[in-house]
């Protein structure tokens, strides 16, 4: 577990954390109204009557905003209310025509539940989950258009969210991090929502405390609307920091909300913090309860993906891949997605058993893909191989016609050009030599060259083999077979 505390003047301060995330689910048209969601239009192109709270305008609920609720709350395991009710959370801002959101309080339409994250140690630790309840988002105010004026676009006012409550388990920045990490994975999994932190369709609202270890909790701050796990991670730090100074001071911390320069890695005041009571909460008297029965719920759960933790187990108890590589595999759908279709595409083209081919399909989408991938700026979507020609290239190492090292050299052309590995072959010449009579020749030579490295490998140097292998894979341009080269090479040398 990580051990995260602050050191100040009077001692060691442990920081408590909790996250409400705010996740935009994934549906062609809004909560309540039927307006497009569609991210990049023109602003307040995508504003129903409904949404710009028009005279005599009624929600009507967007079925599949529920079902994706649901599906999000039994990807956590959590507890689904077969009962919620939809509320008017009051208050009055630039961007939220109505005055009110609708919202849920007292009766979400998702309990408990609980996340299990990865730590950089290696060790993983249990993260609850308070609450999920579905929201209408509000439009967007922008203040760096105009000298004097606001300008408002209410493209976004009424779109579904998901604002998933943690309990204040994490304890530090790291904690957070993974946290954030695994439920945004999660909501990628099933389809809920697709984590666009960067277009603000996943944010997050980040709860910080500190205190004495050991003290009853202390006062909190909200850090408002972070969009980026760094930033995440970075507010607690700067927040924690800051709480320190003014108690150490002798001050008192204010609950409030706050909000976050990562330009100037400082958090500064907005307003201070309301209460529930502060928003005189009261069902919505336009919408009914939401009442589902256990078979909703169950044709939910069985919509739902194998979930990564499932997958990752799946990876290294059945295929015989290493904990670390299944987590990096698992990590993002798309890269899990590729692999499963490499590791298909590699049983046929070699015939293999999955089993024994999914280490080294692992490895060379770890090592070889990311790599290319990472170093070109480019995500496993735009990656110009695919994973029918990444099999293909596997299978030629497998069956020998080309070695590891000519693979890598093979690997390159495929990346810049998109040409498939066999017609690289053919074309620069690169099959593996296996003909023992073409390496026994080249042996002899190689031998014959250097009699004093010959005569130290007979007196016990047994390393220079090395020297020997090397040198007739250089002379092949690396295309012997080590196999065959191995075979042929260890009698002579022991004369």
């Amino acid at each position: 577990m990580s051990n995260y505390s602050i050191q100040g003047a009077t001692g060691d301060f442990e920081v408590v954390i909790g996250l409400e995330i705010h996740a935009q689910i994934s549906s062609k048209a809004k909560l309540f109204s039927g307006a497009s969601t569609e991210f990049g239009a023109e602003p307040n192109t995508q504003v129903s009557l409904v949404d710009a709270a028009m005279p005599g305008m009624l929600p009507t609920i967007n079925g599949e905003c529920i079902r994706q609720g649901v599906r999000t709350g039994l990807a956590i395991g959590a507890q689904i209310n077969n009962f919620s009710v939809f509320d008017r959370k009051n208050y009055f801002y630039a961007d939220l025509p109505q005055g009110y959101q609708i919202s849920q309080f007292k009766h979400p339409i998702v309990g408990e539940g609980m996340v299990v994250v990865d730590l950089e140690d290696g060790s993983k630790k249990e993260i609850g989950v308070e609450r999920i309840h579905l929201e209408q988002d509000a439009g967007k105010s922008m203040h760096d258009q105009h000298p004097e004026l606001t300008y408002v676009d209410l493209n976004r006012t009424g779109v579904a969210l998901m604002e998933i409550v943690s309990k204040p388990d994490m304890r530090s920045p790291e904690e957070a991090g993974a946290y954030v990490t695994k439920i945004r994975s999660i909501v990628r999994y099933i389809g809920a929502c697709d984590g666009n932190m960067e277009q603000g369709s996943m944010r997050a609202d980040v709860n910080v405390s500190v205190r004495k270890h050991g003290d009853p909790l202390g006062t909190r701050c909200e850090i408002k609307n972070v969009n980026s796990i760094r930033f995440v991670r970075q507010a607690i730090e700067v927040e924690a920091n800051r709480q320190v100074d003014v108690i150490e001071a002798g001050g008192t911390i204010d609950q409030e909300t706050r909000s976050f320069d990562p330009v100037k890695g400082e958090t500064k005041s907005l307003r201070s913090k309301e209460e529930a009571h502060d928003y005189r909460y009261f069902p919505d008297p336009d919408l009914l309860p939401i009442e589902f029965d256990d078979a909703y719920v169950d044709a939910a759960r069985a919509s739902l993906p194998e979930l990564p933790d499932a997958k990752r187990a799946r990876l290294v108890g059945e295929l015989g891949i290493s904990d670390y590589n299944a987590a990096v595999l698992v990590a993002e759908k798309e890269n899990a997605d590729y692999f499963e279709a490499i590791l298909a595409a590699t049983m046929d083209a070699t015939g293999k058993d999955a089993s024994s081919v999914a280490t080294r399909v692992a490895n060379w989408v770890i090592g070889d893909l990311f790599g290319a991938i990472n170093k070109a700026g480019k995500t496993i979507a735009t990656s110009p191989v695919s994973p029918a020609q990444g099999a293909a290239l596997i299978a030629l190492i497998e069956d020998g016609t080309i070695s590891g090292r000519i693979a890598k050299d093979v690997f390159e052309i495929m990346f810049e050009t998109g040409k498939d590995a066999g017609v690289i072959v053919e074309e620069k010449g690169l099959k593996q030599v296996s003909d023992t009579g073409a390496i026994e020749a080249i042996i002899d030579e190689i031998i014959a060259a250097n009699p004093n490295q010959l005569a130290q490998y007979r007196a016990g140097k047994d390393k220079l083999i090395g020297f020997f292998v090397g040198q007739v894979m250089k002379a092949t341009q690396g295309k012997a077979n080590p196999g065959v080269v191995n075979q042929l090479l260890k009698p002579k040398l022991d004369g």
